[in-house]
């Protein structure tokens, strides 16, 4: 009579078995991760700059602000000083991720983003949605806030020449107002006070280094 051998089972690795699926389940949500960084359209990253305080927002804006005024007459505490206002020291995410310094509008095809903002209209404040500039670095932004003295609007070239022409940064904050540069009706009081209270107006003098 045959006798019939049997091979005996083997006993299953479940902590091994278990640790191997972990392994290529962590595998697999790393791949889908990375996939996702490199697929769709990318929008603009915040900058390193929103982690700034206030006065290391300041000094960074100095120096272009000054090399603006040697070129175009325009004043770095107004600069500085709207930019400060209106981007809450650079932690606005308009500035922060889009570049945008000054709240400025985007019209036509120019780049842009759709943000929530607050406009004074029939002597209320309301929340709206418009269409903003975005802008490739802070520079830039500041470039077109000093262009928009310089050549004014297409219906008036000549809109801001009274901020260019101010002997002060008090004047100057006042023609901006007067020009209609932004629906708030305490808008020169808010600049002057933001000058003043950082002492803005010192970066108005010859840098005495160049």
């Amino acid at each position: 009579m045959a006798i019939r051998r049997y091979r005996s089972k083997k006993k299953i690795n479940l902590p091994l078995i278990l640790f191997g699926m972990l392994l290529i389940g962590v595998a697999f949500v790393f791949s889908l991760a990375t996939l996702a960084d490199f697929s769709g359209e990318s929008e603009p990253v915040a900058t390193k700059e929103s982690s700034m305080s206030r006065q290391e927002f300041i000094d960074r804006l100095v120096p272009h602000a000054r090399e603006l005024q040697a070129g175009y007459g325009v004043l770095p505490s107004i600069i500085i000083g709207q930019a400060a206002l209106e981007s809450n020291f650079g932690q606005a995410t308009l500035a922060s991720k889009y570049n945008n310094l000054f709240g400025v509008k985007a019209f036509g095809d120019q780049p842009k983003v759709n943000l929530e903002t607050q406009e004074y209209l029939d002597g209320q404040w309301v929340t709206i949605k418009g269409d903003f500039r975005v802008y490739e670095s802070w520079d830039e932004s500041m470039d077109a806030h000093t262009r928009l003295f310089v050549n004014g609007v297409d219906w008036d070239p000549k809109k801001y020449e009274p901020v260019l022409l101010a002997k002060d940064y008090k004047e100057a904050a006042h023609a901006l107002q007067q020009a209609g540069y932004a629906t708030d009706p305490t808008y020169a009081d808010k600049i002057i006070g933001m000058i003043e209270e950082y002492r803005l107006d010192q970066y108005d003098q010859p840098d005495e280094q160049n």
